[in-house]
């Protein structure tokens, strides 16, 4: 039974219990995007920029939304604020017809301060609200788990206790590490006890292929990928002994906005996963739809299409 303070239109119907291709938990917010000539701090106090804007963000948002528009059965719990970004956030979701449940947190909504430049790179301020012993109780995760094929953890730390229940159910699990540097004990649980782990180099540049050993090697994943932003992305698995690279795809378009892409790859990835595709066409997959969300400005403001992806899928 689903806690009272779950909001009621978000209840899945008792009657006919959904089933999910994928469940995102925790990841939920609000990004200020400030455009800036370059990331730097300018002379003096003060400097005229482009329109500040608010977009409903944050990694669970990107991967679900992704997911969703890719035609793939998704839920996404999470807890949001009683506050001006938590009505954002739930007035989107439904203009987007994504399924969606959360808890009230007193501790407000997670927001983030996002400065892009003119290349289309970003650096992200994000707020971490929730402290640091916040989980999503039981009686709100479990009936979606087991009503789910697959299951996202974003690394916000209220899902931290679910992986015993998930592996006792036996659903597989994936989670996106972001700028990880291979020992910040904050993603150890995450790194070790997921299926498909994702990462940036941004945090473990010239040591990644090291880390994604060692994730390998120490916990259960089958599948390592990290992303390397316009110089693609690096995979390995627990089959392959090589690592491999794939380049990053030209999207077509100019590229103004990377907040997001990572996201996007994880979306792209797991669609071609559900469909049975091997590892190395699943990150051809990623790299396609993370491309993609760079040529739209803001966050998760673009996503790539199914057909966009079968064709590329046909091909190989």
């Amino acid at each position: 039974m689903l806690p009272e303070n779950v909001l009621s239109e978000t209840v899945p119907s008792e009657t006919a219990p959904p089933e999910f291709d994928l469940l995102v938990v925790g990841g939920a917010g609000v990004d200020t995007i400030v455009r800036v000539e370059r990331l730097e701090v300018p002379p003096g106090d003060s400097q005229l920029v482009e329109p500040v804007r608010d977009y409903v963000g944050h990694t669970g948002n990107g991967v679900a939304l992704g997911a969703h528009h890719l035609g793939l059965r998704t839920a996404f719990i999470d807890f949001l604020g009683d506050d001006a970004q938590g009505d954002l956030v739930r007035a989107h979701y439904a203009r987007h017809g994504l399924h969606f449940a959360h808890l009230v947190s007193p501790h407000g909504t997670p927001r983030g301060v996002n400065l892009v430049d003119a290349a289309g790179r970003r650096f992200s301020f994000f707020d971490a609200r929730h402290p640091a012993d916040l989980r999503l109780p039981r009686d709100l995760y479990l009936p979606y788990a087991e009503r789910s094929r697959h299951v996202h953890l974003s690394i916000t730390g209220v899902n931290r206790d679910m992986y015993g229940d998930l592996h006792r159910l036996g659903r597989t699990t994936s989670t996106d590490l972001h700028d990880w540097d291979g020992a910040d004990p904050h993603c150890r649980d995450y790194a070790l006890g997921s299926d498909l782990v994702f990462l940036s180099v941004a945090g473990c540049r010239g040591r990644h292929e090291e880390v994604m050993r060692a994730i390998l090697a120490e916990g259960r994943a089958r599948v390592v990928v990290a992303t390397a932003g316009a110089e693609g992305c690096h995979l390995l698995t627990r089959d392959d002994p090589e690592s491999r690279h794939l380049p990053a795809v030209d999207p077509g378009r100019p590229v103004v906005d990377s907040n997001g892409a990572g996201d996007a790859f994880v979306s792209g990835f797991l669609y071609a996963w559900f469909r049975g595709h091997p590892p190395l066409d699943c990150a051809r997959a990623g790299t396609v739809a993370g491309a993609f969300a760079c040529t739209a400005a803001g966050t998760h403001t673009a996503f790539v299409g199914a057909a966009a992806l079968d064709v590329l899928l046909a091909g190989r």
